[in-house]
């Protein structure tokens, strides 16, 4: 299984505790996720398409997989629990 990279583990981590795995379409400064984040989670299973936005359709509103809560099991626990804002722009 391959492993997320640090600004897939911070968009993953994201949807941990949101209704139904909501992911997030901006990050914590209010900057847009880069939609290769989103589209790399995607094909890797870790997100799936959610529904479509009618107001703004270019944007892919996702949420978390089984798959994606599995891998965020397998890292580090200060990982899985949300402190990856330690690890830094990648």
């Amino acid at each position: 299984m391959a492993k997320p990279s640090k600004s897939q583990i911070r968009y993953l981590t994201r949807g941990i505790s949101q209704p139904g795995g909501k992911l997030p379409l901006f990050d914590d400064l209010g900057q847009e996720i880069d939609v290769r984040t989103i589209r790399a989670c995607i094909k890797a299973g870790w997100a799936e398409p959610w529904f479509a936005n009618p107001l703004k359709p270019d944007w892919l509103v996702c949420r978390l997989t089984d798959s994606g809560r599995a891998v965020l099991g397998t890292l580090d626990a200060p990982l899985a629990k949300g402190g990856v804002k330690s690890l830094g722009a990648e």
